[in-house]
């Protein structure tokens, strides 16, 4: 069956921007009623979606059915359902945008918790911007620049949301989450709020203290600067053309595949690999840009993870590199 949404017009057997494919669904296993009722009693039914596929969730525009994908709005549904969850022994899964996921083709067995658009507020005090996990890290951006505020340019084309971003770090062409937060406020696995400064964070290259510990993002302050529009404006301009120039935009992807391994970049050293334009199925190395994967038009996740897979085996056998995904795998492949 298709996704809920039909397949996109194709030219020269590729899809074209905005296309979903196929869900390589296999049934999931149903929530038992005992969880379901828990849920719906701390949760609009309106925003559970019981066996929903993950294809309709992921930037990669592919995977299998999550047992249940709960839309989170309020900080008080999280303390109810994450302990409630971590009692019961039912694995769950923090998602915003899905720009840096793979979910299996045969789904995933547990119950994925969406901080995304309804919980993406917003308001500037000065030079800080306190906002929601949920926001997306483009419209921060775009929030600085119409408060004059520098800092965030580098977020302008990052897909992800503000509590993902904060989690990995996220960076692009010099900037990171690093330079910017000031303050991060998570959730534990025991329903306890706790504010974790800059210095706590731990942030690393991709990486923070979040990665390894059960908190999620519920809110972040970031400290900006006082900033010229028309330059924050013409710094965002530059770096969008660059990802135009760079990067295969018109595909459905995760964005760079793998991390930087030190010394080294990840799509040169896939390139003198002979992998441009390596693919199985529908998933493909970038001829553009080697350090994407994509999904042409009909991929899926077993497509990419192979691609992945291959890609990794064959830097290794030629340089000696491993190459660290920066992709997250979920589910059953």
């Amino acid at each position: 069956m298709l996704c809920g949404l039909p397949l996109c017009k194709k030219d020269n057997g590729r899809a074209q921007p905005g296309c979903y494919v196929k869900a390589a669904g296999e049934k999931v296993e149903k929530l038992s009623s005992a969880l379901y009722e828990f849920i719906k009693a701390n949760v609009p039914e309106e925003d559970i979606l019981p066996e929903e596929p993950m294809c309709r969730h992921t930037t990669f525009r592919v995977g299998g059915n999550a047992q249940c994908l709960v839309r989170i709005s309020s900080i008080r549904q999280l303390e109810k359902l994450i302990p409630h969850l971590k009692v019961v022994g039912i694995p769950y899964f923090i998602l915003g945008n899905g720009s840096n996921l793979l979910v299996g083709d045969k789904g995933y067995k547990g119950v994925i918790l969406q901080v995304a658009s309804k919980m993406s507020t917003v308001t500037v005090e000065g030079d800080r911007m306190r906002a929601g996990a949920g926001l997306p890290m483009i419209q921060a951006a775009r929030c600085a620049l119409e408060k004059g505020l520098t800092g965030l340019e580098f977020a302008s084309g990052i897909p992800g949301t503000l509590g993902g971003g904060v989690v990995m770090n996220a960076g692009a062409y010099g900037g990171e989450m690093s330079q910017v937060v000031e303050e991060v406020t998570v959730l534990s696995d025991e329903g306890e709020i706790l504010t974790l400064d800059n210095a706590f964070m731990e942030f690393g290259y991709r990486t923070s203290i979040i990665k390894n510990r059960p908190f999620v993002v519920i809110e972040t302050v970031l400290k900006l600067l006082p900033g010229d529009k028309k330059e924050i404006l013409k710094k965002m301009e530059e770096l969008a053309g660059k990802r135009r120039e760079k990067q295969p935009l018109e595909y459905a992807s995760a964005g760079s595949t793998f991390k930087r391994p030190e010394g080294y970049f990840a799509g040169k050293l896939i390139m003198d690999a002979g992998l441009r334009g390596y693919s199985v199925g529908g998933a493909m190395v970038s001829e553009k840009h080697c350090g994407f994967v994509i999904n042409t038009g009909n991929a899926t996740a077993a497509d990419i993870a192979q691609v992945i897979w291959d890609v990794q085996k064959q830097v290794k056998d030629k340089f000696g590199v491993t190459l660290e995904k920066e992709v997250i795998f979920l589910g059953d492949f």
